[in-house]
């Protein structure tokens, strides 16, 4: 019976991936079969912590996350939770061995999202380091199944390809950021008065973290490289469109690809693959 049990808390996390993320979701099922439930059961604890500080604003938000990372941490050594969420994600974590210094990290970042509106140079690298690096990390702990030198050789491309990812969604999402939250991540930015400049700087520190993800992604297992690759093609496609917009555009709407667009993403993704040209 147990069986049914860990079948239904990993379609929670499946669940949670399809309805809060579309374009994960697609990239996820692109992953060899062997791969995508321990992702989904990734992504459902991170979205869901994520969730708590960005979201639930009627609520003791410090309390709700302090508990939440105390119930993953009891789920992961008893090897059990009744969260559904917390049970995949120990199951995975359990399995794959990762690294809990990744998942401290990652709690880290999501508490300072409670109180901390702007960042330095040291704040802002923690931050991406534990909101965005780690995940990337957690993920290549199962692309590797284990393989201990193939997991060193792609750590660093995996934190380039979680930084990138999270510095575009900073980008996107100014609007509610700096509006909404009165957060600004991006260290010494006034998005009072964000100039054609800066946001150029950006943009440049966000191509190199793209280019050094690329070389890392061409050399992951098979079973991964595809629904990476087409993740990176998402939000590289999402980058250059914002690449095109003037500073005051972004805090004015959060930009969006078109679904038709994620389609043609995946065919000319797929067209390169078969021919080997990715």
């Amino acid at each position: 019976m147990m069986n049914i049990f860990h079948e239904v808390c990993q379609l929670s996390s499946r669940l949670t991936t399809e309805r809060y993320s579309t374009s994960f979701s697609s990239a996820i099922r692109l992953l060899h079969n062997d791969l995508r439930q321990p992702i989904y059961n990734i992504y459902g604890l991170v979205r869901f912590a994520d969730e708590i500080v960005d979201t639930f604003h009627e609520h003791d938000k410090a309390t709700l996350i302090s508990d939440f990372r105390k119930q993953t941490f009891e789920a992961i050594e008893q090897g059990i939770s009744l969260n559904p969420i917390l049970h995949s994600f120990q199951l995975t974590v359990n399995q794959y061995k990762i690294d809990h210094a990744l998942i401290h990290a990652f709690f880290n970042s999501m508490e300072m999202d409670l109180d901390k509106k702007q960042y330095n140079n040291e704040g802002y690298n923690e931050y991406i380091y534990g909101s965005a690096e780690v995940v990337g990390l957690m993920c290549l702990y199962v692309f590797v199944e284990g393989d201990e030198a193939e997991y060193r050789k792609l750590k660093a491309s995996a934190q380039s390809l979680g930084a990138a990812f999270q510095k575009v969604n900073f980008l996107r999402d100014v609007k509610a950021d700096y509006n909404q939250l009165d957060r600004t991540y991006f260290p010494g930015l006034d998005f009072g008065n964000f100039t054609d400049r800066q946001k150029r700087e950006i943009e440049e520190d966000i191509q190199k973290d793209f280019d050094d993800a690329y070389a890392g992604i061409m050399q992951l297992p098979a079973k991964a490289r595809f629904g990476v690759y087409v993740a990176y093609k998402y939000y590289l496609s999402l980058f250059r469109k914002i690449k095109k917009l003037q500073p005051a555009v972004i805090m004015q709407e959060r930009v969006r690809i078109p679904d038709y667009h994620k389609v043609m993403i995946l065919l000319r993704a797929g067209v390169r693959s078969q021919l080997n040209i990715m």
